[in-house]
């Protein structure tokens, strides 16, 4: 069991049992969907979340994709870090994974997809070649955590609608095969997490940006995390936005947001659920500028 930030507990920090608050039956079935259909793909194309490239990646993917082509894309990086980005890159190469930057919603970055897609697969079609097959497709196993943006990928990629989309966990509800063009085929797949997460902070940084259902959290817990998080990172990122000065603690920055925003219950007392909300937003958005919470091992 691992803490986390959940409604109900006393004192905001609580330990509970991740198999039951975190990996719900539909997620026991999209992984035994995908452990069904992993023999039918050549190559495993995974979306994170560029402001959290280690939290944001299913650890249960690296078993169920052994032995396949692997493309990481580094979804919403538009919000993340520039610097952090490449860093990231150089770091995911190194290990022999293919990376991209993209941005699913504007279309940044994906139509250099289908090249790496070859350049991946390079191998498996020289051998369809030699056997004396052409032009069958590459097919691809869409993965990613609830929220990271795969749907709205697979819907710009296509350049249709293919997929429905949502800025809630859990949209895609079952898989579905997409004929993109004659070169390439996409298998789509709900969005998954693992059923247990061995550090506390991979499930704060999945609450930070959405991953996780905000009603299941007690949101000024959650956002004195974030503030605690930013401050030691980007702390110009809070001053800025809300025209105030780091309080002695995430707390009293807390009021200091509720303050400049106008967040106010009855009278004169401060409705932190509101500021909290705000803040979530801001940083989910970008509003708080292009913020990477995580980087790579052994770097500052």
């Amino acid at each position: 069991m691992v803490p986390c930030l959940l409604r109900g507990s006393r004192h905001g920090l609580c330990k509970i049992d991740m198999n039951y608050q975190w990996y719900p039956g539909h997620m026991t079935k999209a992984k035994r969907m995908m452990q069904e259909n992993i023999k039918l793909i050549d190559l495993i194309i995974e979306l994170v979340d560029a402001r959290i490239p280690v939290s944001s990646r299913n650890p249960d993917i690296n078993e169920l994709g052994r032995g396949k082509s692997r493309i990481v894309l580094l979804n919403k990086s538009d919000l993340a870090d520039e610097i952090r980005n490449q860093q990231w890159r150089n770091h995911m190469e190194s290990e022999g994974v293919y990376v991209l930057e993209v941005n699913s919603k504007t279309g940044a970055g994906i139509k250099a997809i289908n090249a790496l897609v070859q350049k991946a697969c390079a191998e498996k079609i020289e051998r369809d070649r030699k056997r004396g097959i052409l032009n069958r497709p590459v097919r691809a196993m869409v993965v990613g955590i609830p929220n990271v943006g795969k749907s709205t990928f697979i819907n710009s990629f296509a350049g249709r609608a293919c997929t429905k989309t949502g800025n809630k966990p859990g949209v895609t509800k079952g898989k579905q095969w997409i004929r993109l063009n004659s070169k390439l085929e996409l298998l789509d797949t709900p969005g998954i997490l693992w059923p247990k997460f061995e550090d506390r902070v991979v499930g704060m940084h999945l609450a930070f940006i959405g991953s996780m259902n905000d009603e299941i959290v007690i949101i000024d817990e959650l956002a004195c995390e974030l503030l605690d998080s930013l401050r030691m990172s980007y702390p110009d990122s809070v001053t800025g936005r809300y025209g105030i000065t780091w309080g002695a603690d995430a707390p009293a920055t807390l009021e200091e947001i509720a303050r400049s925003r106008g967040c106010f219950l009855k009278g004169e007392a401060l409705d932190l659920k509101k500021a909290s909300g705000l803040l979530l937003d801001d940083f989910r958005s970008g509003r708080l500028g292009r913020i990477t919470l995580e980087r790579p091992e052994g770097l500052v």
